[in-house]
């Protein structure tokens, strides 16, 4: 950091390092899905868990380098880690196949023909036909309004309900610790579970997670918010690792990128608005209280919303067997003699 300028600040950390942070982070989860297909939870869980570490270590490292370094200075410190990400991000080698249809072999010439192919490709919103998609997508945007709130205004909420405690740090230590376990746990959990059933696990880290906010308020001792950091950071940890899986068994691993880009796109607008909101209601009755117990109800409707989709699947599968069913029922057999019956189309003939 060289400015002092907020304005400027709001730029390059808000805006630039959120933008390089996604870069960063929706490729993470794709890639893996070239590289494990058996065991795409478990993988998952385990790289998932990596920022656990850093979330346990960053807080009292932050607290150090504010005390001894000005806040230039510990942002540069910061960066770093970011440009060994980019180090790092070069080894990303996707495996599977590319698409054949590329613009060149449809006879498209044009530089802007090629341009308007390209877009179409890769901004596509072939994911979106599904529907089984479009309501888990929607399942999470609607639980994530409520997500970030604790993470946000929780070290707050302790200064003002509890004066006397000074390391109001554990807490995102624990949340942090409870993430890691989490992840490892649910990506070996998920791997055990077939198909789209993996959505049970975000159904009830959801449910945990609205329930915790709304308890926030009803702890009188700093021992019970522990506790209640604990099971945040389980939740969390269950919640990301089982999305790229989830997102692998509804579209499969040609689009899961999109998949999951359109998903996080969606996340970001109630992730952004949570906090903000949370914020209104505290300076609106003078306390966290009703912050907290709103922060609680969009996870619970997202789990809600999210009980739908497997039930939608087996629903949409029941009624593609009944479909092949019948067809093979309208298909005419060939006689006993292996001759096809008379009027009956020959095998190169389509039906």
């Amino acid at each position: 950091m060289v400015s002092r300028s907020l304005s400027l600040r709001y730029f390059t950390y808000g805006i630039l390092f959120g933008c390089g942070c996604s870069f960063a982070f929706q490729p993470s989860l794709v890639i893996l899905g070239h590289y494990f297909q058996r065991r795409l939870g478990l993988a998952n869980g385990v790289v998932s868990a990596g920022s656990s570490i850093f979330s346990i270590s960053f807080p009292l490292l932050i607290k150090t380098l504010g005390a001894k370094i000005k806040l230039a200075q510990t942002f540069q410190v910061l960066s770093t880690f970011m440009f060994i990400l980019t180090l790092l991000s070069l080894t990303y080698r996707p495996l599977l196949p590319s698409s054949q249809d590329t613009p060149s072999k449809r006879g498209v010439h044009t530089l802007c023909q090629r341009f308007l192919a390209q877009l179409r490709k890769y901004f596509n919103m072939r994911v979106f036909r599904q529907r089984t998609y479009r309501i888990w997508a929607f399942g999470i945007a609607a639980a994530a309004l409520g997500y970030f709130v604790p993470y946000v205004h929780l070290m707050k909420y302790v200064e003002e309900e509890f004066l006397e405690i000074k390391q109001t740090w554990v807490l995102l230590v624990c949340i942090g610790a409870t993430s890691g376990l989490g992840r490892l746990v649910s990506g070996r959990v998920s791997d055990s579970i077939p198909g789209l059933k993996k959505i049970y696990l975000q159904v009830i880290s959801f449910l945990l997670l609205g329930l915790m906010s709304m308890m926030i308020p009803l702890c009188r001792g700093f021992g019970g918010l522990i506790v209640v950091c604990l099971f945040l950071g389980l939740c969390d940890g269950f919640f990301i690792t089982i999305m790229a899986p989830i997102a692998f068994e509804l579209v499969g691993p040609m689009q899961a990128s999109q998949a999951i880009g359109y998903l996080l796109g969606m996340m970001a607008l109630p992730m952004i608005a949570g906090p903000p909101i949370a914020g209104l209601l505290r300076n609106c009755f003078g306390d966290y209280h009703v912050a907290f117990y709103f922060a609680g109800v969009p996870p619970i409707v997202g789990a809600v919303i999210l009980l739908f989709v497997p039930l939608m699947h087996q629903r949409m599968f029941k009624k593609e067997q009944r479909d092949s069913s019948k067809d093979k029922m309208l298909t005419p057999d060939p006689d006993p003699n292996g001759e096809l019956l008379p009027g009956s189309p020959t095998p190169e003939e389509p039906i």
